[in-house]
C-alpha cells in the first residue's frame, strides 16, 4: 500500500477563515486518498519547517501531498517547503518550487508573461506612480499574497489629485499597481492528464447587485466573510454554451499558455478578466489552488463530470 503524508500550513492561534480553509482541504483530500487505497497521515508545517521536512526523511512516505500555502501566513515563504522536498528528493504533488516562486511573485510573473506574449495588465511599482495616467483606474495588490489577502473595495482607485496618499508606507518589495480591467472575470481550471493538461469548463464570477460605486472585484470580504454583501453577491456560474467560440478559445489558450510557460504540474487555476472588446487579460496564476469541496477548482471538476478520486489520481500521476 502506498503511503502519503499530507503537509499543510498549520493555522496560527486566532487564525481567520482564509488560513483555516486549509484544514477543510486536508480532510477532503485525506478521505479520497483513503478511497484510492492509499495510507495517509498529516503533518502541519510551522516556522520550524526545515526540521519538519527533514522528519519526512525518517518517515519515508512514498509521496507528499503539498497543501502548504504560506508560513505564518506569509506568502513570501511559500516556496521554501517544496524547495526542501526537492532538495531531499521527496516526491510531492502540484507545481514545482520554481513555478511556485515565479507565479506567486506577481511582478516577476507579469514580466514573464509579457515576454512570452501572454496578455496581462500593465503593472507599476509604488515608486512609479508618476507613470499613472490621470482619469484612469488602477488596482493596488500585494505582490506575494493569495486568497485576496490585502485587497479591499478601496484597492481600486482613479488617478486624480490626492490619490498618492494611499501609497504612504507601501514599498516596492511588497506591493504593485495594475491597470484595472473593468469587465468580466473568469476562473479557468486546468488538470494534468496522460495526454497533457486539460482545460476544465470555465467559471465566470458574476457580480450581482453591484452599483457603479462598488468595484467589481473579488476582495477579501467576497472570498471569506460569509455574511458580507460582497460574499453573498459574488456568484460562480458556468456559462458553457453561452460563451462565444472565440471567447472560449481565447480563455483556453490563455490557460494552456500559462501552464506551458511555467511548466505547471498536477492542477492549477488561471484567473482572467476581459475588457469591453472581449480581450483576455491574465490577472493571476494559481498553482496548487484551493481544493476544498466548495472551492472553484473542485466545482470545475464536477462541472467537467469528474469524480474527485479521479482528479486526485491524475494529480498523483503528475508528481514532482
Amino acid at each position: 500500500m502506498r503511503r502519503c503524508c499530507i503537509i499543510y500550513n498549520e493555522p496560527r492561534e486566532g487564525a481567520l477563515a482564509d488560513e483555516l480553509d486549509v484544514l477543510d482541504q486536508v480532510s477532503h483530500i485525506e478521505k479520497h486518498l483513503i478511497d484510492l487505497g492509499i495510507s495517509v497521515y498529516r503533518k502541519g508545517i510551522t516556522d520550524k519547517f526545515m526540521s519538519e521536512v527533514e522528519e519526512l526523511l525518517k518517515e519515508k512516505p512514498d509521496f507528499v501531498f503539498n497543501l502548504v500555502e504560506s508560513i505564518n501566513n506569509k506568502g513570501e515563504l511559500i516556496y521554501f517547503v517544496p524547495a526542501l522536498l526537492s532538495l531531499h528528493s521527496i516526491p510531492y504533488s502540484g507545481i514545482s518550487f520554481e513555478a511556485i516562486f515565479l507565479t506567486t511573485n506577481k511582478t516577476i510573473c507579469s514580466k514573464m508573461m509579457k515576454t512570452a506574449g501572454i496578455s496581462n495588465p500593465e503593472s507599476y511599482l509604488p515608486s512609479q506612480i508618476n507613470l499613472l495616467k490621470p482619469g484612469k483606474k488602477y488596482i493596488i495588490k500585494p505582490i506575494w499574497e493569495d486568497g485576496s489577502l490585502g485587497i479591499t473595495d478601496k484597492s481600486v482607485f482613479e488617478c486624480k489629485p490626492g490619490f498618492e496618499k494611499r501609497f504612504k508606507g507601501l514599498d516596492d518589495a511588497h506591493w504593485f499597481i495594475e491597470d484595472f480591467i473593468d469587465g468580466r472575470e473568469f476562473n479557468i481550471s486546468v488538470l494534468a492528464g496522460k495526454d497533457g493538461p486539460e482545460v476544465l469548463p470555465p467559471a465566470e464570477i458574476v457580480f450581482v447587485n453591484y452599483g457603479d460605486d462598488r468595484p467589481r472585484i473579488i476582495d477579501f470580504k467576497a472570498k471569506w466573510e460569509m455574511e458580507s454583501f460582497e460574499y453573498i453577491n459574488t456568484v460562480r456560474e458556468f456559462p458553457g454554451s453561452q460563451l462565444s467560440d472565440k471567447l472560449l478559445a481565447n480563455l483556453k489558450d490563455a490557460a494552456i499558455s500559462c501552464w506551458n510557460l511555467f511548466n505547471l504540474k498536477g492542477y492549477a487555476r488561471v484567473d482572467v478578466r476581459t475588457n469591453g472588446d472581449g480581450n483576455v487579460f491574465v490577472i493571476e496564476i494559481n498553482g496548487n489552488p484551493c481544493i476544498s469541496p466548495d472551492g472553484g477548482f473542485v466545482a470545475a471538476t464536477r462541472e467537467g463530470g469528474y469524480a474527485f478520486t479521479e482528479v486526485l489520481q491524475r494529480i498523483i500521476n503528475d508528481l514532482n
